[in-house]
């Protein structure tokens, strides 16, 4: 029995063991990604953690293959063209609400409040995934609702980073679709200051509305081209949720959003 183990053992290692010199010369790649700027041999080597000389037949290799490229005057390298189509094709690939359900069901376990995912629909920001909280929580939002825009933290959040022309239309609509009652009027001044509020601190928020005794905050989802996808919004009841714009659920669900928006290739601005 021992022999069979050791053999299933043996046959498993060699199955994972695989190209040595692919993944030394992957470092480069790794490296160029990175620093996100065009590099000099003698840089490039050393963030590869390898010798210039090491790195020199690697690049060209890669310069061959498209994969990387060489600036005529600098002699910098940089990203090839193969590079950029590879990264484009898997992008293309993505689909936001499969890539964010795993991060917005941990973040429904480790808060032990509600999540929900939403998209912008043809009637507005509609819910499309709801995780329920670990204790009943009492709501009217379902998946396929659709989001008051002014009224919800959901709908504010796309408010704040979507065209103001798309908005003020869809404001109209929410008025004629929900009535003055749920969608009352808010002054321009009125909103363009929750919007404001938003951006500073890259969540929405809406405490006891538009359920009574239910609080909420919303993160965005920014795809590589930095346009807003999804919003990540997360429920409580207001007795036990922290509605601190910087306390631990607005924390929890901005950080769940810009795990997202990285996994969708979003990146923050390096520094010139």
């Amino acid at each position: 029995m021992s022999a069979i183990l050791e053999g299933s053992e043996q046959a498993s290692e060699k199955e994972r063991r695989g190209i040595q010199s692919i993944e030394v010369g992957g470092q480069i790649l790794l490296a160029l990604e990175a620093h996100g700027r065009p590099m000099p041999l003698r840089e490039l080597a050393k963030a590869a953690d390898m010798a210039p000389g090491k790195a020199h037949p690697y690049l060209v290799s890669f310069t061959k293959l498209g994969l990387v490229t060489q600036d005529a005057s600098s002699g910098h390298y940089w990203l090839g063209p193969t590079a950029m189509q590879l990264g484009l094709a898997t992008l293309r690939m993505l689909n936001p609400v499969r890539e964010a359900t795993p991060f917005a069901q941990t973040l429904a376990a480790e808060t032990g409040h509600s999540v929900g995912l939403s998209v912008w629909g043809t009637h507005g920001p509609t819910i499309v995934f709801l995780f329920d909280a670990i204790y009943p929580l009492h709501t009217n939002i379902r998946t396929g609702t659709v989001m008051s825009l002014a009224g919800t933290a959901t709908g504010r959040l796309y408010s704040a980073y979507l065209p103001a022309k798309l908005i003020e239309e869809a404001m109209l609509e929410d008025l004629r679709r929900l009535g003055p009652d749920i969608a009352a009027p808010v002054d321009p001044i009125d909103v363009q200051t929750m919007l404001a509020e938003v951006r500073h601190h890259g969540v929405s928020r809406a405490i006891n509305n538009p359920t009574p005794g239910v609080s909420s905050f919303a993160a965005p989802v920014f795809d590589y081209s930095g346009n807003i996808v999804l919003g990540i919004t997360l429920m409580g009841r207001t007795r036990s949720f922290d509605t601190d714009w910087d306390g631990p659920q607005a924390r929890a669900v901005r950080a769940c959003g810009v795990d997202v928006s990285k996994r969708l290739g979003n990146q923050p601005r390096r520094p010139i």
